[in-house]
């Protein structure tokens, strides 16, 4: 996800984040004390590829880590996908190393990179490597050199904008961005509907209000949902609410990055155009067609009723005949 750095409220939080004054000419000019935690960042004798995934953050500079700036600090180089962007934060950062294009036209020449800098640091435009970038595939390039890999904690979007939806955080299914158009498009707009675990989508300003109208269309208008945007940013906003009333309040545009999270279907809910099934109906016509209550329980699972539901069913349809 993209996103552009901010200071929140009045104070001067996000500059202050960091203990020293870094000099931008002399990068080792101000190391961060690390005497009371373990770092092996800076340690300038590992042999081989190394490559470290930085989260950086999703809005508020004060975000970042001490960790994080003390492996970019002590990198070969650091990789990204936009060079402008990232020369910003490291110079906000005070921080010069070589900066090397890695993005999704460019990660061919990840081996090639990595040759020239095995002590690689490798950062997306906002947030954690490797979640809707192309960081996967640098760590497939390092591992197949045989290097290390490691991925530092840190910001990443969709678990605070989780957290503030209000909904199931117990289990989550992570979609990132939606195919824009087509079948598969469909048919992940389906699954969204009928998983029973909360959905995580990032999507763009621009169709967002799209998005909502077809997820209201296949969960149903009813369907709670949140959309959260410009998390940790001045103008940080999370609305919540029925799926039909996200999509009528974000009808007029919006700004910023954006994840819509989407509460799971219900055990009871009928998603549009299903009708409810009369379990005991089916069980009664069973019965009365001669089937025993093995095979009705078979019947009754196979059309979506649960185990001991068709087990205690079965029982009672065939119950009678078995005096």
């Amino acid at each position: 996800m993209s996103q552009n750095w901010s200071k929140r409220g009045a104070s001067d939080a996000a500059d202050s984040a960091f203990p020293t004054e870094p000099n931008a000419a002399d990068p080792d000019s101000a190391e961060l004390d690390s005497a009371d935690w373990e770092d092996d960042s800076g340690d300038q004798e590992t042999a081989g590829v190394h490559i470290w995934l930085v989260p950086t953050p999703v809005g508020n500079l004060g975000d970042i880590t001490y960790r994080a700036v003390e492996v970019l600090r002590g990198a070969d180089a650091v990789a990204c996908e936009d060079t402008r962007r990232s020369g910003a934060l490291l110079s906000r950062l005070g921080i010069s190393r070589p900066l090397v294009r890695l993005d999704a036209h460019t990660m061919s020449r990840a081996e090639s990179v990595l040759s020239k800098y095995p002590r690689l640091a490798y950062i997306s435009d906002a947030g954690s490597p490797g979640i809707s970038d192309p960081g996967s595939e640098l760590v497939a390039a390092a591992l197949k050199l045989g290097g290390q890999v490691e991925a530092l904690p840190g910001a990443t979007a969709f678990v605070p904008a989780l957290v503030l939806s209000g909904l199931s955080s117990a289990r989550f299914t992570f979609e990132g961005f939606l195919p824009r158009s087509g079948r598969e498009r469909k048919e992940r707009l389906a699954a969204v509907a009928q998983r029973s675990e909360t959905s995580l989508i990032y999507e763009s300003p621009h169709r967002l209000h799209a998005t909502l109208l077809e997820l209201a269309v296949s969960c149903g208008e009813q369907r709670l949902g949140s959309v959260t945007r410009e998390l940790s940013k001045k103008f940080e906003e999370t609305r919540r609410g029925p799926l039909s009333e996200l999509a009528q309040h974000f009808e007029g545009g919006v700004r910023g990055e954006i994840v819509v999270v989407v509460a799971g279907k219900a055990a009871d809910e009928l998603l549009p155009g299903e009708t409810q099934t009369d379990y005991g109906q089916l069980a009664q016509e069973w019965a009365e067609a001669g089937k025993d209550a093995r095979e009705i329980r078979a019947l009754l699972q196979a059309s979506g009723l649960r185990k001991n539901d068709a087990y205690q069913l079965s029982l009672s349809v065939t119950a009678p005949r078995l005096g």
